[in-house]
């Protein structure tokens, strides 16, 4: 397997030497450069050809997210973002993930070479992701225009549906992208994206502040009420419990399921029990496998199921593996999801 050429750049020195120490670990990662600033790293990208690069927002000359906008217009290539986890650092995350990073590590606040150790595996779990990442389609996706559609006068009985939004790598984006063009007459969305819990109250707010649905960060005993989407926080489960009428949400923090909390499994495995055949769940990119068993066992028992295409999705491992099991009645590129959905919906109520 030919290894996987990275550029480190962060104008911290102990940060560049931690990071080279962990990804040089792995046998499939060489770390070819480092660079302190996107000056130099701009000269290196040229010298070095990376196949990806671990870039901090926080530098001298030239700001990380200036340089990745000029990355992305001159030579778009796979980004992890190295992201302080603080509010202004979770405000800029998402500005990157708009640009086109594919990724971010939340690098922890405490003592950093003992914290970033903790979380090698993540680094080099989302390094390898984002050597394999569809990085044209993701900028395709990022500047084509999305229309908003104001109401669908066709959808009743809102209260008796519920539609379920799983997603991890290129998730942020391809969330938004859903739910910017849906209108305020929705049934109640929940949603699951594999995000630290530092980031995922940023997240919620930066939806509700594009889309014409309400979109809150969940909390333990929030009633679903139509024309609301609710996000999984970072570093709980989320499941619906009740009836169609009066369906709460549970958090907990019980076991990672497939590595992950909140997991997309647990979310779907709620659904069944308190919506029947009347849910829609939606797997849409991202890396791994969270959820595809849990969306099969929903499609067995008839609830309609949607995958993201491959070639819309930034990573096809989840919605691929989804489709490999079957689970499915529709495939489609990310920016039909909406539509279709709203269709869906309006012809059979």
């Amino acid at each position: 397997m030919k290894k996987i050429k990275v550029l480190i750049i962060d104008d911290s020195a102990l940060i560049r030497s931690i990071l080279k120490e962990i990804l040089s670990a792995d046998p499939n990662i060489e770390v070819v450069g480092t660079a302190n600033d996107p000056m130099i790293a701009r000269d290196k990208i040229k010298q070095l050809n990376p196949d990806v690069l671990t870039l901090d927002v926080e530098m001298p000359k030239m700001d990380g997210i200036t340089f990745l906008k000029n990355l992305m217009r001159l030579r778009p290539m796979p980004v992890v973002m190295i992201s302080t986890m603080t509010q202004k650092g979770s405000q800029v995350t998402f500005d990157a993930l708009a640009i086109g990073a594919v990724d971010f590590v939340a690098k922890p606040r405490l003592d950093q070479e003992n914290s970033l150790a903790e979380i090698r595996d993540e680094i080099i779990e989302k390094v390898i992701t984002a050597s394999k990442a569809n990085v044209l389609t993701l900028q395709s996706e990022i500047h084509q225009p999305t229309q908003k559609i104001k109401t669908v006068a066709s959808i009743k009985n809102v209260n008796d549906k519920i539609i379920c939004i799983g997603a991890s790598t290129g998730g942020t984006e391809a969330i938004k992208d859903v739910l910017i063009q849906l209108p305020p007459n929705m049934p109640p969305i929940i949603i699951t994206q594999h995000i630290p819990a530092a980031f995922s109250t940023s997240f919620a707010e930066r939806l509700d502040r594009n889309c014409q649905l309400n979109v809150l960060e969940a909390v333990d005993g929030m009633k679903l009420s139509p024309g609301f989407a609710y996000l999984a926080p970072g570093d709980f489960h989320m499941t619906i419990h009740g009836s169609p009428s009066n369906c709460t949400i549970k958090l907990n923090e019980s076991e990672k399921v497939n590595r992950h909390r909140p997991s997309v499994e647990v979310m779907f495995d709620s659904v069944y029990e308190v919506y029947r055949n009347k849910a829609v769940v939606i797997m849409l990119t991202g890396m791994g496998a969270d959820g595809a068993e849990a969306q099969k066992r929903l499609h067995d028992k008839g609830v309609y199921s949607i995958v993201q295409d491959e070639a819309s999705s930034v990573v096809w491992g989840m919605p691929g593996s989804v489709y490999q099991l079957g689970a499915y009645d529709k495939v489609l590129p990310l920016n039909q999801i909406a539509s279709f959905l709203l269709m869906k919906l309006s012809s059979k109520n």
